[in-house]
């Protein structure tokens, strides 16, 4: 036995062309006809044959499944509008204690300069 194939002496394995196989699947595929009487009528062995089948059919499932995309192709940047969303604004609240009183100022956010102004010159 010729060990590095696993066949005996003197027999070398045959390879057969894609489009030879492509042409016995296809006889396969037709109605009526059995994989056992295209695998005799071709010299095949019917296991060799639901192989090349089975492979056949994978293909076409894999060609006809959308090829995946990188996540760069999947990203589309839409305009901005407006500008990003500000988040709502809330008063500033300072209140400051002093023994046993406290006392607390609200002060509109939007007018944050006029309340740090007016913080500077009640901290003198």
């Amino acid at each position: 036995m010729n060990t590095k194939q696993g066949l005996p002496a003197g027999r070398q394995r045959r390879r057969y062309s894609p489009e030879f196989k492509a042409t016995v699947v296809e006889e396969c595929r037709r109605p009526g006809m059995s994989l056992a009487s295209v695998a005799l009528a071709n010299g095949l062995n019917a296991n060799l044959l639901r192989r090349w089948v089975v492979e056949h059919e994978a293909l076409a499932v894999a060609q006809a499944q959308p090829r995946p995309t990188s996540p760069r192709e999947k990203f589309i940047a839409l305009p901005m509008v407006g500008g990003p969303p500000s988040p709502p604004a809330a008063d500033i609240r300072i209140e400051v204690r002093r023994g046993t009183a406290t006392v607390t100022v609200s002060w509109p956010a939007q007018a944050a300069v006029e309340c740090a102004a007016w913080l500077r010159e009640w901290l003198r």
